[in-house]
C-alpha cells in the first residue's frame, strides 16, 4: 500500500439519487475542507448520466483521487472511469447497502469516511468483467437478481416488504438448469442462484465468500444450491450465515455459463434483465481504491 501525499486535490463526484444520501452531503465535504491546505472540487451527476462527459470531467480535474458519493453503482461508474489508471478511488458511502464500502472497512459515518479518503492507504485490487459490464463487488444470476429487480418496484421497502415479495417469488420462481465451464472444465447442475463474487459480502454483511480477496489472482463462482425465505431474508437484511451445505465454490480467472431458460441478472445491485448467457474474466491491478491506513 501506499500513503498519501500532503497537499492534494480531490475531485468528488456526488450521486444525488443515491439512496441513503444526506442532503446535506456538500455542505459536510465543504465544511470539512475549510481552511484546510487541500482542495476540494464538487461535481454532481446529472440524472442522464453520459459516462463519456463524467470521464472527462475527472481528466480535466486532473485531481491526485477521485471520491465516489453515493452507494455501490456510484462507485462503480467512477471505476469505469478510471479502471487501469493509477488514479486512487475513495468511498463516502451514501447508497442504500454501501456493499464494497463495508468490504473494504470504510466508516460510514461522513466525517470519519472523508478522514479517510484524506488520510488512508491506497490499494490496487482486481475486478471483474462481466458480460462486459465491469463488476466491483458481485454479480448473480437466479433468484437474488429476481429479488432485486422485484424490490425495484416495492412501494414499501422494509423487512416485512420484502419478506412478501420473497414469499411470492418462492412460488413463481424456479431453480436453473445450469451450464458452466471454468477451468477446463464443464459441470451441470442445478442452482438457486449462481453468484459471481468479486468481493466476500453482501451490503447486509452475510458473506456469500469468505474466503475471496480483492488483490489475489481470481474471483470465486458461488453456487447456492436452494433457498428459503429465511435464507433469502439473511441475505437481505442480518449477519446471519448461510446454511454452507447449499454452498459450492469454485476458484475463476474466467468462465462462461448457460443456463436452459432466461434468467434475472444482476451486478453490484443493479438489475441487467434476463439472459441465459454469461461470461467473465478478471481484470487484474483494475483500480486502486483508498482504505483505511491500518488496513491490510
Amino acid at each position: 500500500m501506499k500513503t498519501q501525499s500532503a497537499r492534494q486535490k480531490i475531485l468528488f463526484i456526488i450521486n444525488p439519487g443515491s439512496g441513503g444520501h444526506q442532503p446535506d452531503i456538500k455542505e459536510i465535504i465543504s465544511g470539512y475542507f475549510k481552511g484546510s491546505e487541500h482542495i476540494a472540487e464538487l461535481y454532481s451527476i446529472p440524472k442522464k448520466c453520459n459516462i463519456g462527459k463524467l470521464k472527462s470531467t475527472i481528466e480535466m480535474a486532473k485531481a491526485d483521487k477521485v471520491i465516489a458519493v453515493g452507494g455501490d453503482g456510484t462507485l462503480k461508474l467512477v471505476a469505469e472511469c478510471l479502471l487501469g489508471t493509477q488514479t486512487p478511488i475513495g468511498i463516502i458511502p451514501a447508497g442504500s447497502a454501501n456493499g464494497m464500502a463495508k468490504e473494504l472497512g470504510i466508516p460510514l459515518a461522513p466525517q470519519e469516511a472523508l478522514d479517510n479518503c484524506v488520510n488512508g492507504s491506497v490499494k490496487g485490487i482486481h475486478a471483474v468483467t462481466v458480460n462486459n459490464e465491469l463488476c466491483i463487488h458481485l454479480a448473480d444470476i437466479g433468484f437474488n437478481a429476481y429479488l432485486v429487480k422485484k424490490f425495484e418496484g416495492l412501494q414499501h421497502r422494509g423487512m416485512w416488504g420484502y419478506a412478501k415479495a420473497a414469499w411470492q417469488a418462492l412460488w413463481s420462481h424456479h431453480k436453473l438448469a445450469v451450464e458452466f465451464k471454468i477451468n477446463d472444465k464443464t459441470i451441470c447442475c442445478e442452482a438457486a442462484m449462481v453468484v459471481i463474487a468479486n468481493a466476500t459480502m453482501y451490503g447486509t454483511g452475510v458473506k456469500i465468500n469468505p474466503n475471496g480477496k480483492l488483490d489475489d489472482d481470481v474471483f470465486e463462482l458461488v453456487l447456492v444450491k436452494t433457498y428459503s425465505v429465511m435464507e433469502i431474508l439473511k441475505l437481505k437484511f442480518t449477519h446471519m450465515k448461510l446454511n454452507p451445505e447449499n454452498i459450492e465454490t469454485f476458484q475463476a480467472t474466467k468462465l462462461s455459463i448457460k443456463t436452459k431458460h432466461k434468467a434475472h441478472f444482476q451486478v453490484d445491485g443493479e438489475s441487467m434483465g434476463k439472459v441465459n448467457r454469461v461470461q467473465a474474466s478478471i481484470i487484474q491491478k483494475a483500480i486502486n481504491v483508498i482504505v483505511p491506513a491500518s488496513s491490510e
